[in-house]
């Protein structure tokens, strides 16, 4: 082994953040613990800690899917009340 040469090659992990920011416009109640653990990712893989890393990007992936469905929904159903609503005032003729 040469001097200087790490043994292990550099461990990329993918910290969630851009859809955590997406799901900040959905839901922003649930998309803030996954932008919170997706700002953990980075400084937890400079100091080493892989298995840390890993964990706080499996928590912002969980968090920030669970922004986007429950948002979605969310939206979905306002959407069609708002649809409803209009249907029935035209079909009332008000």
């Amino acid at each position: 082994m040469q001097p200087g040469y790490q043994s292990q090659p550099p461990q990329q992990v993918d910290n969630n953040m851009t859809m955590s920011i997406v799901a900040i416009f959905l839901c922003w109640p649930l998309a803030i613990p996954a932008i919170i653990n997706a700002s953990k990712v980075n400084p937890l893989l400079q100091q080493g800690d892989y298995a840390g890393a890993q964990a706080a990007a499996a928590e912002s992936k969980k968090w920030s899917k669970l922004a986007l469905i429950i948002g979605l929904v969310l939206w979905g159903i306002g959407i069609l009340c708002c649809i409803i609503s209009t249907v029935m005032s035209a079909s009332s003729g008000v």
